[in-house]
């Protein structure tokens, strides 16, 4: 009755409903469920769902199977209308499936209510309904016990971390041969392993994304700031909170756990030189490449840091000319670093009408991208080179930068402007050393 006070107390419309129809509607998943957490409209037969932590993908499974285990399936919500009521619950481990999609505060238990809850024969590992729906759990350290069991119905929790991924997912394909079409749910965040991957290609999968920001109302506010304040924008951050699938190029110079291990959250106070690079874009309106921009320095000992990216999309010249002139303030650089293949003069002319007192060193591309590029790529193998904070745009370009360019054809501008700045800091000749506060 407490949480029925609390929840009235918010919404003075609510006050007006009696305690039955408050627990009604504390009840009906669809109306405090996000869109992701519904089962897509369309016909599938694997429901993907990858969110980053705390995006509510237990909650998801668990209501799903609240949902045909008491009803049969709801056409409008994209269930079947029959139910032969076996349903098989799949998790990293028996201790997960019981502590995380049973037990846990999101689980199956949970979302019951008392009247309707099925009971949890654990030392059996099933859940059966009133109704007698059965529910079955299943590790992925086991899949052989999944070779026997029958069911209409299976939902797969953190798939990607799974032991036995593919012997534990195949097993179970085998079993998936109840009722009229065989569906499973897949909750999980993402990891680039070889059976997800394949999933997300495989005809009949739809799927749903969502970051852990979507559900930020019943997260701990010490959690965001914290957690999602430090981790935002790293490799570990886009994979764990927003849900991403990030791979690395095989033939690519850099790789993420190369810009992992070697980033930093502050660089040092004292830097002997800051340079901020530009790479213009050879024209301007909606079909122009974006300007690169990014600033790094180095230090006494060699290492070199990179600073700041404030690449600009199809942006006219007086527009990236002003961002770079105003970064270079800022950083207190030494020089603007900038490429003049396209339009030397007329790049020279833009930043003098922004800001003549700006110094400006010119750099001419004599070698291609990938032959400019992979000196510095070395730097980054030596442990030469630091991220100052995340950088997911200029780091997604460095991870798929391989010999034929980048994978999607375009015009790799953060990483030229990261090249040139990182170029003339520790491969070309150095001005006299200068101290700098940050």
């Amino acid at each position: 009755m407490e949480r029925l006070v609390k929840v009235g107390a918010l919404d003075p419309a609510l006050e007006m409903l009696t305690s039955d129809e408050i627990r009604f509607l504390l009840s009906d998943w669809p109306t405090f469920a996000h869109d992701h957490q519904l089962p897509p409209s369309t016909d599938w037969r694997i429901w993907l769902l990858m969110g980053g932590r705390g995006a509510g993908k237990t909650r998801a499974g668990a209501e799903w199977v609240r949902t045909l285990a008491l009803y049969g399936g709801r056409p409008h919500m994209g269930y079947l209308e029959s139910f032969d009521g076996r349903i098989a619950l799949v998790g990293e481990t028996y201790a997960d499936v019981r502590e995380v999609m049973i037990e846990g505060v999101s689980g199956v238990l949970a979302v019951h209510d008392k009247s309707e809850r099925p009971v949890w024969h654990s030392s059996r590992r099933r859940l059966e309904w009133p109704n007698g729906a059965i529910a079955q759990c299943f590790s992925s350290e086991d899949p052989e016990a999944l070779r026997g069991p029958q069911f209409e119905f299976a939902w797969c929790d953190e798939l990607a971390k799974w032991r036995y991924a593919e012997e534990t997912f195949d097993m179970l394909q085998f079993g998936m041969r109840l009722g009229h079409k065989p569906r499973q749910l897949v909750t999980t965040t993402p990891r680039p392993v070889p059976l997800l991957k394949r999933l997300l290609t495989q005809e009949g999968t739809e799927v749903s994304r969502a970051p852990t920001a979507v559900n930020a109302p019943y997260l701990a506010p010490d959690f965001l700031e914290s957690v999602v304040g430090r981790y935002a924008g790293t490799r570990l951050g886009r994979q764990e909170l927003e849900g991403e699938l990030l791979e690395d190029r095989p033939d690519a110079l850099w790789s993420r756990e190369t810009l992992e291990l070697q980033r930093l959250e502050e660089a040092p106070r004292e830097l002997q030189r800051i340079v901020v690079a530009v790479d213009p874009p050879a024209s301007s309106g909606r079909r122009s490449d974006a300007c690169g921009i990014v600033a790094a320095g180095i230090d006494f000992d060699g290492q070199a840091y990179v600073l700041a990216d404030h690449t600009m999309d199809r942006v006219r010249p007086k527009g990236w000319a002003s961002a770079a002139t105003s970064l270079w303030h800022t950083l207190q650089a030494d020089c603007l670093v900038v490429e003049v293949n396209q339009g030397g003069e007329m790049v020279a002319s833009v930043l003098a009408s922004v800001d003549p007192t700006v110094p400006v060193k010119s750099v001419h591309a004599s070698r291609g991208k990938y032959a400019r590029a992979e000196p510095v790529a070395m730097l980054y193998d030596q442990g030469r080179v630091h991220h100052v904070g995340a950088y997911p745009d200029l780091e997604d370009e460095m991870t798929d930068f391989g010999p034929a360019g980048l994978s999607n054809g375009r015009s790799p501008d953060r990483l030229d402007a990261l090249v040139w700045a990182l170029s003339d800091l520790m491969l070309g000749k150095r001005g006299e050393p200068r101290l700098r506060q940050l």
